[in-house]
């Protein structure tokens, strides 16, 4: 019997880091690396407050992708790359009004997930080498989570990115792409 793939679960950003620990912990021997980006244990009193207050924006618009860029984008990218750069915060909206909208009670289901997420008795079981990332202004899931990551993730590394939000893959592209690559080819014995 085949033993199934192995899973490098890198770039898993946000929501995509909560399912990640989930997928590291309960299926050890599938997955190789971890890459957890602006990830949380638990969901606490305020992310509980942020997702809920998506939803009301998302229900209010009747538009998920016009509630991503009025509600979560500013949660997501600092001040100061709208200040800078409104034609990239321009671009990102146009790339998300792009793309096939999901419907409202998709998003629903989803942040309800996001509502309800809690890894932390699992993160123990983690044992995947696991790159934890930040954006130093997240104010979403912030560095308030990084010490109990990493103190409870056995094998991991942290990274704050100086100068970002919630997503340093949009802010430091860069400098974000070099250290997750850097990160994912030591553990997987891929040369640059």
């Amino acid at each position: 019997m085949h033993p199934g793939p192995v899973w490098r679960a890198g770039g898993m950003r946000s929501a995509g880091a909560a399912i990640g620990m989930w997928l590291a912990a309960k299926h050890p021997d599938k997955v190789q690396s971890l890459s957890l980006h602006s990830g949380w244990p638990k969901t606490d009193p305020f992310l509980k407050a942020i997702a809920e207050g998506f939803q009301v924006m998302a229900k209010a618009l009747e538009s998920v992708p016009q509630m991503v860029i009025r509600a979560i984008f500013p949660w997501c990218l600092t001040p100061e790359l709208y200040a800078t750069r409104p034609d990239y915060i321009q671009s990102l909206a146009d790339f998300v009004m792009s793309r096939p909208a999901q419907p409202l009670a998709a998003f629903i289901q989803q942040s309800n997930a996001v509502i309800a997420h809690d890894a932390e008795a699992q993160l123990g079981r983690i044992t995947a080498p696991t790159q934890i990332t930040f954006g130093r202004h997240d104010l979403a899931t912030s560095t308030r989570f990084a010490d109990r990551m990493k103190g409870r993730i056995h094998d991991s590394e942290l990274v704050i990115f100086e100068g970002c939000a919630h997503t340093p893959i949009y802010e430091k592209v860069e400098e974000f792409n070099q250290k997750t690559l850097a990160f994912l080819q030591h553990h997987t014995g891929v040369a640059a």
